[in-house]
Parts: structure tokens; sequence; C-alpha cells
């Protein structure tokens, strides 16, 4: 099957690995790299590359020889130039969050598929090994019915100068958790408490909880403050529960067949006996692979098969609603705020 044809839009801090992984991939063929600083393009090409340096986003946009382009750019830029793409006939997949708001990320999703154009969202997580496996865990019951997802990331981080810690972090778990859990994220309000010690005009730490089904509940920590860096993933379910901590390579999950039993004596609930169960722990054989290399093979599997990629549009939606809660919970004194624009199950 002949390759595909891609450009990259943005050299600056994820573009360069984008570019990376689509001159590697046996699917694609990357023509173009495109950013204002031609210096900077041109450092991710490299001297002796036959791939093409533009700093003309119309130009790049009305060349025929391209198929796809993968947007790295700020997220309040997003829709200018998704919107462009698409209009233009190209297949996109952006960077995260898909949008800076809900109003902008829906008119998008909706021009794709008027066009008939793939829109794909770079939630580079759910490529990876771990996050692979958890979803397979979840999805074949091994752990049962999930009573709790607690995520810690933080560490001393780049403080941004356009948007808060949630916007800037949160995305990652919000996306691993709408890729993991069966129909899809789709808890009916959210609840976020932030803090900005630095006084810098915007939260630095902050906490966000999400109801799930069934009276359970995630939950999400993250922080640019930290001096120690923490990437930790808890799943707890009725039969097993899951860890997953990224900065352990030599064994990132563990299973634990720990939790609590609750065995009812009568019809009286307040009567059931507690018991604690204190089993084996096991670590999943990951199969590794760059994640980036694994979402454009999936990229171009649906452009080929002309179905939506396993991080569509919708699935940048359903994070974008929370993310817009989140705003509103933190406005209102951190209490649950509903969500009202989330997007249909899976």
């Amino acid at each position: 099957m002949s390759k595909l044809h891609a450009a990259v839009i943005g050299a600056g801090y994820w573009g360069p690995n984008l570019a990376r992984n689509f001159r590697s991939s046996p699917d694609w063929d990357l023509v173009a790299v495109c950013d204002l600083d031609e210096a900077r393009a041109r450092k991710v090409v490299g001297e002796r590359s036959t791939v093409e340096v533009v700093t003309s986003l119309d130009e790049l946009l009305a060349r025929d020889d391209i198929d796809a382009v993968a947007v790295a750019t700020p997220a309040a830029t997003h829709a200018r130039i998704v919107t462009a793409a698409l209009e233009a006939g190209k297949h996109v997949v952006v960077e995260k969050p898909i949008a800076d708001g809900g109003v902008a990320g829906r008119a998008m999703v909706a021009l794709a598929a008027d066009r008939g154009l793939t829109l794909m969202v770079d939630h580079t997580f759910c490529y990876t090994a771990p996050v692979l496996k958890i979803r397979e865990l979840i999805a074949d019951g091994s752990l049962g019915d999930i009573q709790f997802i607690d995520s810690v990331r933080i560490n001393l981080g780049l403080v941004q100068p356009d948007v808060d810690v949630f916007w800037d972090l949160a995305p990652h778990d919000l996306s691993i958790l709408d890729f993991i859990l069966p129909g899809g994220l789709v808890p009916t309000a959210v609840g976020a408490q932030g803090a900005d010690p630095l006084k810098v005009g915007q939260s630095c730490v902050g906490y966000l909880t999400l109801p799930l089904a069934d009276g359970a509940m995630a939950h999400v920590h993250v922080n640019w403050l930290s001096p120690t860096k923490i990437r930790q993933f808890v799943v707890g379910g009725s039969k097993k529960t899951l860890v997953w901590d990224d900065l352990a390579p030599q064994q990132r999950l563990t299973v634990f067949d720990r939790g609590v039993d609750l065995r009812e004596t009568s019809a009286d609930r307040a009567a059931a006996q507690i018991s604690y169960r204190l089993g084996d722990a096991w670590a999943p054989a990951l199969k590794e692979s760059e994640a980036l290399g694994v979402m454009v093979g999936e990229f171009a599997a649906a452009i080929r098969e002309g179905r939506p990629p396993r991080t569509d549009g919708h699935a940048g939606l359903r994070v974008l609603d929370v993310l817009e809660a989140a705003r509103s919970s933190l406005a209102d004194g951190g209490r649950l705020t509903p969500i009202h624009s989330m997007e249909a199950v899976k």
C-alpha cells in the first residue's frame, strides 16, 4: 500500500516528536514542516533532509501533495488552523486539548464529519503499552467493577503563561480515563479546587473530583510546584486493584489481589461483615513501543479504512467538556458543577 503524505504544523516543543515519528513510519511520507520561524523548522528537518520547510500556512494547505497535517501549536490557535486544514480537504491530527473552548471544538468535529475527513486528537498516553493493558484488563473484567480511580501527575514543572495547571496537565489524565472506562468519560459533574501560591493569576496546584457510575469516583491531582516527580495511576476494582507507576521502568504495572469484601448476612446491610483480602501481586507483560509511533499508525489506518480513530474528535470533546466544567467549578468555589454538554457514549 502506498504511503500517505503528511506535514507537521508547529516546530516548537511537540512538533519535532511528531515529525520524527511521521518520518520513521512505514505508513507515512513526511513532506513538509511548517512554522513561522524558518530557522526553528529547519532545525527540525535537519540540514540534509529532503523534507521541505514552509513558513506560510496558506501555502502549505494549498498543496495537493499533502493528505494530512499534524497540528502542534498552542491550543488557542487550534480552531483556526484545524478549520483551515479541513476546508482544504486535509485529514487532521491535533495536539491536546482539541480546542480552547467547546463551541470551537464542536464546530471542528462537525466540519470534519461534513467533509468526510478524519479528525483525531493526539491523546498520546492512550497509545502507551500500560494504558492499552489497563483498558484490556478493565474490559475483560479482571478488575471487577470499578470503585475508584486516583491519578497523580506532579513535578517541578514549567508555569505556563496562557493556561492554568488544569488545562496544561489534566488533559493527559482525562484522556486516559476516557480511553479506559467502558463508555468513555461520562461523569455527571466535576468539582475543581485550585491554589495559586505563586500569585501568578492562575492555579498552579489543582484537584479534580469526578463522580462516576454506580457510586465510583475518580480523583486527579495536578501540580507544577512539587520538587518530586510522581506519575501514578491507581484503579481500584471489586476484584483487584491495579497500580501504574510510570517512573518505574522495570515494573510499571502491578495488579494486586487485595481489597475489601462485603458479605451481607441478613437483609440489613448495616449488619454486613467486612473482610480484607490480602492476596498475591503480579506484573502484566507489556509490549513496548513508542506511543507516537503507534498513534501515527492508527491515524493512517483510520484514514485508509474510513473509520473513527481510537482518539477521535468526540473523545477530544469529552475531555474538553470536563475542563470547561472544571473552570466553572473553580470560579464557584469548588462546588460540583454539572456537565451539560457531554458527548454521547462511545
